[in-house]
């Protein structure tokens, strides 16, 4: 899930708020306010009781932020990149850049955030017993210690993509050597508690629950739908582990045009007769630019008759560039962070080719028929 809202970098990773957390953030206030906190604390008028539970929705969600910081930290420490930091209605999630190399620096990663959730309902419990006296602390205190309590063990629970099936992955990754059969447990124990937890969430709601109950079954959806996610994701990791980038382009070929060429006749002589999309602009192999569809329909269509290439095109200085000998799946990756569908490839200041989105796939069904 995408943020929305920035809240700046820490440790130069960008932290962001999703619109669903601010949703949750004014839920979880009313709830404080008008019932956790005015069934402790009556005298409380409705002012202060507010006050309060707006703090500690922030100190809540401070909490989340510092578990995803947990995360990221060990990370980091293990030379992975950390992209972003996204708080979101389900809390948090820290978008690691790759996977991890060995089991232990799963393992490390996976545990960092609970060790912080463990961590933070510790202190919040002696600051709850230390300001039992000041019954509004005491009260705010008492609940963030328990709230992170149970963040700390619903995170544990053996069900990927929580911390505990990544913890899982991680283990049977070790002690089966294959990494492989580890992806498949993990996905699999997060299905069953994906599915557990829909099923808990029914009974409830034919129990008279309806809240928690849809809150359950939400989750649940949450947790298999980023099951199946990550799922796909590790095939195509595995699929593609260890290939380069000279070793997918090419399976389209995609024509070269001069940048004189008019845009009507691009349309009509390439386009339309052989179904291309992405061409190289090239002017005796020295390269220009690149055009897609979606820039020649930047262009009025009136003025496709006489208006050349070089009008719709991304020059040749602004394009991000590969070379053939790099990873694929880091390619891939570029690609995801520039939010393009294809790249140049070049080999010192000679294009080799062009890398897209379509060849990746063709080579991803081709070894997934031949179960490579």
């Amino acid at each position: 899930m995408g943020a929305q809202i920035s809240l700046g970098r820490i440790w130069g990773i960008p932290v962001g708020l999703h619109w669903s957390l601010l949703l949750v953030f004014a839920l979880l206030t009313w709830s404080l306010a008008d019932g956790f906190l005015l069934g402790r604390n009556p005298e409380l008028d409705l002012t202060a009781r507010w006050v309060i539970a707006v703090l500690t929705s922030v100190f809540f969600f401070a909490s989340i932020l510092l578990h995803e910081l947990g995360h990221a930290w060990v990370a980091q420490r293990n030379g992975i990149p950390v992209n972003r930091i996204t708080l979101f209605i389900f809390g948090g999630a820290a978008e690691i850049d790759k996977q991890a190399k060995t089991p232990g620096v799963e393992f490390r990663v996976a545990v960092g955030g609970p060790v912080v959730s463990l961590a933070l309902a510790a202190s919040f419990g002696l600051l709850a017993v230390a300001t039992q006296n000041v019954a509004v602390l005491g009260a705010s205190f008492f609940w963030l210690a328990q709230i992170n309590l149970m963040l700390l063990l619903f995170n544990l629970v053996p069900g990927y993509p929580l911390d505990g099936g990544r913890m899982l992955r991680a283990a049977v990754w070790h002690f089966t050597k294959s990494e492989r059969r580890a992806t498949t447990v993990a996905m699999f124990s997060g299905q069953i508690v994906a599915f557990g937890l829909m099923a808990i969430g029914g009974y409830l709601i034919f129990s008279g629950n309806f809240i928690n109950g849809i809150w359950l079954i939400f989750i649940g959806w949450f947790l298999q739908n980023a099951t199946v996610a990550e799922q796909s994701s590790a095939t195509v990791q595995q699929q593609l582990a260890g290939i380069k980038v000279g070793q997918a382009m090419g399976m389209i070929k995609e024509p070269r045009v001069p940048s004189r060429l008019k845009i009507q006749q691009l349309v009509d002589d390439y386009a339309l007769p052989h179904g291309q999309r992405t061409f190289l602009v090239m002017d005796d192999e020295v390269p220009r630019g690149l055009v897609t569809l979606r820039n020649l329909a930047q262009v009025p269509r009136e003025r496709w008759a006489w208006a050349s290439v070089t009008e719709a095109m991304t020059p040749w200085s602004e394009l991000t560039k590969v070379t053939p000998d790099i990873d694929l799946i880091e390619a891939m990756k570029l690609m995801d962070d520039q939010r393009v569908g294809q790249v140049p490839v070049v080999d010192g200041t000679r294009v080799v080719g062009l890398l897209t989105r379509e060849e990746i796939i063709h080579l991803l069904r081709l070894r997934m028929e031949l179960g490579t």
